[in-house]
């Protein structure tokens, strides 16, 4: 991943909040080098992160792909009728145009790496300015170590990238050892 952000999408409200929502839902917006993962292969990972026969229980949280162009919706509409094919069940995820994206508050940014305040203090530091640190793709991978995504060979391979001094290099590996990555 090149960024991650999380906001609100898919609705008419101008901007939305958490608060005062709308009718977006919750989303999260991923930059990607395709070089590195094809738009096809994060498909894969969104199908296998959670379970699309569930009925959405409101529009905040439902399910749903946005799409950019003819050959996303293709692939798209193409993986969701295989996962209908794989659990003989009705699929609950919605295939939308993308339309405008709002940025969610800075509290919801990086959720899984705000959770270890040693790590965000080395962050702080790194970026100041809280859309460097939303924007920065070494935050985006830490925030996703820190989730349990990624495995240890990985996170070895790419650690003198992230930035982190000595202490939070060996913070992060304690972190994704202790998940069994």
């Amino acid at each position: 991943m090149v960024r991650t952000r999380v906001g609100y999408a898919g609705g008419r409200k101008k901007d939305p909040t958490y608060r005062s929502l709308g009718d977006h839902s919750e989303t999260i917006q991923i930059d990607y080098d395709p070089t590195v993962i094809s738009f096809a292969e994060l498909l894969d990972v969104f199908w296998a992160s959670h379970n699309p026969t569930t009925r959405p229980w409101s529009r905040q949280y439902m399910s749903i792909i946005f799409y950019h162009d003819d050959e996303q919706k293709r692939l798209a509409v193409e993986s969701r009728d295989r996962e209908a094919a794989r659990t003989n069940g009705e699929i609950f995820t919605e295939i939308v145009p993308a339309s405008e994206f709002y940025l969610a508050e800075a509290y919801h940014q990086k959720y899984r790496l705000r959770q270890v305040t040693d790590l965000v203090k080395e962050f702080d530091v790194m970026y100041p300015a809280l859309e460097d640190f939303v924007g920065s793709t070494a935050a985006a991978r830490v925030n996703g170590y820190v989730g349990g995504y990624g495995s240890l060979e990985d996170l070895e391979a790419e650690l003198d990238s992230l930035g982190l001094s000595p202490a939070g290099s060996e913070r992060l590996l304690d972190i994704v050892r202790g998940l069994g990555r």
